[in-house]
């Protein structure tokens, strides 16, 4: 599908007025349903749903492992994503929504929604060394790998790299937890194992990519950008690696 679509603008410049067509990144609702209840709207750049979907399913703590899902069905009503469960997998529906709740209306707030997180996703015990030369060559793979970054200039990366630096899997999204929900989800249908591998986001790292990061089991996040304070107090609790500013030739630890 496409990620992008032609208008039509007026630009200015230096007290002319021309028109000239510009692409806009496309957004667009995904209404998830699980086993026939409404669970969520992902505003997000179309394309890619199945691998969104099942990462969201993954970070969000509805599944653990991908054989929890039997089928997402996304042919049947535009816009929406019809997932059904396996039988012998049962969806805590009210923490569900306690959680979902929360995170959108920041009823918990500091150490109690880190408390809340770890319950569900316990902080990594042993993590790999990464040579800080390698993690430099990361920025310049992923903007060379943003083909839809460079034709809009509108939409947020994430990219998951191997120990040894390769680019392994790379998706671009409106949104940024998108973007690593499309990657993490890819991931978990490959059966890709992250616990050696590390992300690297285009822009800003927020606690709620971080938690994402800590379900998919990374030990290592970098960003572009700076993190925010409830960030790095989750990556020092969780056990991950922070790394911000990621700019070459240098960049900040902040965990």
């Amino acid at each position: 599908m496409p990620s992008s679509r032609t208008s039509t603008i007026q630009r200015w410049s230096e007290g002319l007025t021309e028109t000239v067509n510009d692409q806009l990144a496309i957004e667009e609702p995904l209404q998830v349903v699980v086993d026939g209840r409404p669970l969520a709207v992902l505003m997000r750049t179309p394309g890619d749903d199945h691998s969104l979907v099942t990462g969201f399913l993954l970070t969000e703590g509805i599944i653990v492992r991908r054989e929890q899902v039997r089928r997402i069905d996304l042919e049947a009503r535009d816009n929406h994503a019809l997932v059904f469960l396996s039988d012998d997998h049962e969806c805590d529906w009210e923490r569900l929504t306690r959680h979902l709740f929360s995170a959108s209306s920041c009823g918990l707030c500091g150490k109690a929604t880190i408390e809340a997180i770890l319950q569900s996703h316990p902080a990594i015990e042993e993590k790999p060394d990464f040579d800080p030369e390698i993690i430099q060559q990361a920025p310049g793979l992923l903007r060379t790998a943003q083909a839809n970054f460079e034709t809009t200039g509108g939409l947020h990366a994430s990219g998951i790299f191997s120990q040894s630096g390769d680019l392994l899997l790379l998706h671009e999204d409106v949104g940024r937890h998108n973007a690593l929900d499309k990657v993490i989800g890819e991931g978990l249908i490959r059966g890709l194992d992250f616990s050696h591998c590390f992300l690297l986001v285009s822009g800003r790292i927020s606690f709620e990519l971080m938690q994402k990061a800590l379900a998919a089991r990374l030990p290592l996040v970098a960003g572009i950008s700076a993190p925010s304070s409830l960030a790095v107090e989750f990556a020092r609790t969780s056990h991950q690696s922070l790394i911000g500013f990621l700019r070459p030739p240098s960049m900040n630890y902040y965990a």
